[in-house]
């Protein structure tokens, strides 16, 4: 049994002082213990998001990039090691954002969560088509070469730890989302280039969707086959919508 999981992706929002307040506040209304909450704050507000959360940590928490090298001459860049010594549990790679803006490439993808599983975290790829893609009818040969070339570094076990997100890139931040049969049929398509992979363990990855999740739709989403929770983003800024999506 897949455990249902909700995260958060705060993007560029959220400074340490607001990401320490959202936290507590958060923490002090949630109740459930059937789901896995994840918030991946920005780097600068990861520290006080993690203080936020106190000892022991009741959520998972991630970074929203790594570079692919341990260490080096990389200005701006943070490393895998560095994330898990900060004390993540994740780390995002392939977000359409990090494609689409920052030109990231599937080999990087698949260098970076080579990366952060050799670090002791787990990577949560995510894979999506454009509009253009997807008016092309090329969604399931695209977001299935995303996850093979990926995760084509990482070994057998590894991909069983690994985590996917679906997010079409036509509905992020645009208010359009995949119906919940869209999500269903591409959830159902990549479970099985996983099965390709790893055979029965193919059930053991969790397969989250992305794209303008808002508490409006979350349900619907959620009760989609094999839809196993959310990769939320403007959403997930407020904590009562945020509350609202993970109690759906």
């Amino acid at each position: 049994m897949r455990t249902r999981i909700f995260a958060a992706n705060w993007k560029m929002n959220h400074g340490p002082t607001a990401a320490a307040g959202f936290i507590r506040e958060f923490r002090n209304r949630w109740t459930r213990e059937d789901a896995e909450i994840a918030f991946f704050p920005s780097a600068l507000a990861f520290a006080a998001a993690r203080d936020a959360a106190g000892d022991p940590c009741p959520f998972k928490l991630g970074v929203q990039n790594v570079n692919s090298a341990d260490r080096g001459a990389f200005t701006g860049e943070n490393s895998a090691p560095m994330a898990k010594d900060a004390g993540a549990d994740y780390v995002l790679v392939g977000h359409s954002e990090r494609r689409h803006v920052f030109g990231e490439t599937d080999a990087d993808c698949a260098a970076k969560c080579a990366m952060v599983e050799r670090s002791g975290l787990t990577p949560l790829l995510c894979v999506g088509e454009t509009l253009a893609e997807r008016e092309r009818g090329e969604t399931s040969s695209v977001v299935t070469r995303q996850l093979r070339e990926g995760l084509s570094r990482l070994d057998q076990i590894e991909l069983t730890t690994s985590i996917i997100a679906y997010e079409p890139v036509w509905a992020i931040g645009t208010g359009k989302n995949a119906t919940p049969a869209d999500a269903a049929r591409t959830h159902g398509e990549l479970r099985a280039a996983l099965s390709d992979l790893i055979g029965d363990r193919a059930a053991l990855v969790s397969i989250l969707y992305g794209g303008s999740v808002t508490p409006a739709n979350a349900a619907q989403i959620l009760a989609a086959d094999d839809v196993d929770g959310v990769l939320v983003g403007g959403a997930s800024l407020q904590v009562d919508s945020w509350l609202s999506i993970c109690t759906s």
